[in-house]
């Protein structure tokens, strides 16, 4: 799926946008769970809003915005979970990961149009600390993306400057990282962005009437172990490809703790 050159870019940039690797039925079907989610998640009373509340725009503006965002929803629908092992998907992995690669997690993030909400700049590494920064982001596009209606935007390389300090652990300060200093990465339904967790990147405001809607998975190298205990849930270490070498560090330890 991707040559020695892909490979290379990603490498050096911190990203790398696979065109067609889902194809149209594949998309519609993710586009139907991800409706029928948000349908279940307002019957059950757990409709949230993710718009971030900080003095990237004026309070009153910030109030308008929206943006739809649920986690792991492999467990809400199955075609998550025929998407994270996608062949295609592994393809690509396999030549920026290695052999051996683990599902950590997923979410959806839907904008809606005219008032679909901006994502400041950021490094995704305070969210889930790992050991070895194999960990990235595989951003499925269900709808086509362009500046219009918020696509993501990345600093190219900036991978490369290890972790940076954030406002409020998650942000970085948007005066210095604006939106405006990533590039653009415009795309298509069924194209893929993968960026390590590193990579600065961000995304605007949805200004059109087009709903822009993303499905992005997080894998990483089955050797890479979190330093943090943080973002944990059941799932977390699913095998997507090869062999996990550490047998006893095979899925995440819980306990069942009774009720007194």
């Amino acid at each position: 799926m991707l040559s020695e050159q892909d490979v290379q870019f990603y490498k050096e940039n911190g990203y790398i946008l696979v065109q067609g690797v889902f194809n149209q039925k594949e998309v519609e079907e993710m586009r139907e769970a991800v409706d029928k989610i948000i349908q279940r998640a307002a019957r059950a009373k757990a409709d949230q809003n993710h718009a971030w509340q900080g003095d990237f725009l004026d309070p009153q503006e910030l109030k308008k915005l929206v943006l739809k965002g649920f986690h792991d929803v492999h467990y809400h629908d199955s075609a998550f979970m025929r998407a994270a092992i996608h062949p295609q998907m592994t393809a690509v992995l396999n030549g920026i990961i290695g052999p051996n690669v683990q599902l950590h997690h997923s979410k959806m993030l839907v904008k809606p149009p005219t008032n679909g909400a901006a994502f400041p700049m950021h490094q995704d590494y305070p969210y889930f600390p790992h050991r070895d920064h194999t960990m990235l982001a595989a951003s499925i596009h269900l709808d086509d993306a362009d500046m219009d209606n918020g696509c993501l935007c990345v600093i190219p390389g900036s991978h490369q400057q290890g972790v940076l300090p954030h406002v409020g652990v998650h942000y970085l300060n948007h005066k210095e990282y604006p939106i405006s200093s990533g590039t653009p990465c415009p795309a298509k339904a069924g194209d893929v962005l993968f960026f390590n967790y590193l990579t600065i990147h961000g995304s605007d405001v949805n200004r059109s009437e087009r709903t822009r809607r993303n499905v992005l998975f997080q894998y990483r190298d089955a050797s890479d172990i979190p330093t943090v205990d943080t973002h944990f849930d059941w799932g977390m270490g699913l095998m997507i490809s090869g062999e996990n070498p550490d047998f006893n560090n095979a899925k995440p330890k819980y306990e069942i703790i009774s009720e007194k």
